[in-house]
Parts: structure tokens; sequence; C-alpha cells
């Protein structure tokens, strides 16, 4: 895998913006976008896939994000297409609401139907959040993760392995709980091993252990699974604030431009 030390002088210059990295997460003020993100809602101008751009983003020429996980995700994706918009970021949603999981069950059928979606990611930041279906040995999460990276190293982006929201399992997933903590760990791994990667702990935004609401709303859904609008613009918010203390050229946007854009009447958020 490549570093950012080999990369040639023309390739730098294109990605000028990369890798400001900090020593530290930034504290992140929740309490505005959860009075932001669930008012009276508009008519929703989003979809499940593709580019969103903004003016500001052409201007920059920022590099694209790159958004993968499950369901769980793909709910956080309709808040971060409109927060990454607004803060002149180009991103696409190559979430799935079948799956996404690179390990585990038909992982290599999702490895295929994710190639295309991942060269779109070239030149700028891949993230995958570890999905509730990434079951298996260490092992084989840790070589998932490992494949993920050295993808990333080829299309010459950055990846960021961030942790999934805890979950309060049903039957479904009640024996699959010490897989998923395992899975964390090999992403902490991956992260730590290999330049260009980077483990997110996402911790700071959902706690340690699932919780219905927060800040006095509702932030997860009743099945203990999935967000409620609230949870993803908290997890917007701070994304933002990640992305920006990592890269030169993101300046997260105001909540107040993003957070009631009408993508919070999508049909993924149930049981909110």
């Amino acid at each position: 895998m490549h570093t950012n030390t080999t990369r040639t002088a023309a390739t730098t210059d294109r990605l000028r913006h990369r890798l400001r990295r900090s020593t530290g997460f930034a504290s992140v003020t929740l309490a505005a976008v959860a009075l932001t993100a669930c008012g009276a809602a508009q008519p929703s101008t989003t979809d499940s896939g593709g580019w969103s751009e903004s003016s500001q983003a052409a201007d920059a020429g920022l590099s694209p994000v790159l958004f993968l996980g499950d369901s769980v995700a793909a709910g956080q994706a309709v808040a971060l297409r409109q927060g990454l918009a607004e803060s002149g970021v180009k991103f696409a949603d190559g979430t799935s609401t079948g799956g996404g999981n690179l390990v585990g069950p038909n992982a290599e059928e999702q490895w295929e139907a994710l190639t295309e979606t991942i060269e779109q990611a070239e030149g700028g930041v891949i993230m995958y959040q570890i999905t509730t279906y990434d079951w298996g040995t260490t092992e084989e999460q840790h070589a998932a993760y490992e494949r993920l990276a050295e993808t990333a190293a080829d299309l010459d982006a950055d990846l960021l392995l961030v942790s999934m929201p805890p979950i309060r399992p049903d039957e479904f997933y009640e024996s699959h709980m010490d897989e998923l903590a395992s899975a964390d760990e090999a992403a902490r791994r991956v992260a730590s091993d290999l330049d260009g990667a980077e483990y997110l702990d996402a911790s700071e935004v959902w706690g340690d252990e699932y919780a219905r609401e927060r800040d006095g709303a509702t932030d997860r859904s009743d099945d203990g699974i999935h967000t409620c609008p609230q949870g993803a613009a908290r997890f917007t918010s701070w994304t933002l604030e990640q992305l920006a203390d990592r890269y030169e050229g993101i300046a997260p946007a105001d909540a107040d431009t993003w957070a009631n854009t009408g993508w919070s009447d999508s049909e993924l958020f149930r049981g909110c």
C-alpha cells in the first residue's frame, strides 16, 4: 500500500486539500442540531444514490467523499448528503438497504456490486461504516478491511473506517454480537497498521450503548437498530467536523443550511 509521501507532485497538487491531520476529535455541539433536525418537514428532494455537489464544491475542486454501509448508514446518508453539499463537498452514497457489508453473508457479491461505485472515490475519501452484517472471524474481518484499504490506495483515496451505532439486538443479532465486537477491533487494527487508513470512533455521537432518546428528542428507531432524523443530523454534524479536521478546504456548513431541507421525510426513517 502506498503512502502519502510517495505521491507524485502532480497528485499532491491535485489533492491539495488532503491530510491535515488533527491530534484529536473536535467537540461537537449537538443540542443545536437536535433542535433544527426535527423541525417542520418540507418535501424531500433527495434520492438514494449518485452525486450531490454545491457550487462551493465545484469552485474548490475538492475530491469526493464516498459513504459505504448498510441500511443503518443509508439513513445517515440522506442527512450527510445535504450537510456535505452545503459544505462544498461532492458526496456519493454507496450504502445499501440490503446488506452493504464487505465481510460476512454475501460479501463477495457486495464487492462485485460496489466495484464501479468505489471507483467514484478516486483521489478522495472512502468512509465505510461497520455494518450489522460484518460477521466472521477476526481474520476474515481484518482481511476484508485491509482489502478495502488497498483498494482505496489504488485509487489514491483515503479510507476512514467508522464505528457503527450500538444496537439493541433482537434474536436475529443476538448470536452475532461477539462478531460485531471483533469487527470493530479488526477495523482499529487495520487503521493502526496501514498508512492512508484511519479509524473514527463515533461513540461521541451515539454513546457506548443503544439509547432511543438523546438531548430530549428521538435519536434512534424503536427497532433498536436504525437511526432517526435527529441521530442522522448529529452524525452529520460530527462527520463534517472530523473531515474538516483532516482535510484542508472543508468548512462545515451551519446546521441551519442543511438540517431542514426535507431529507427527514425519507422513507428510510421508520419507528421514529
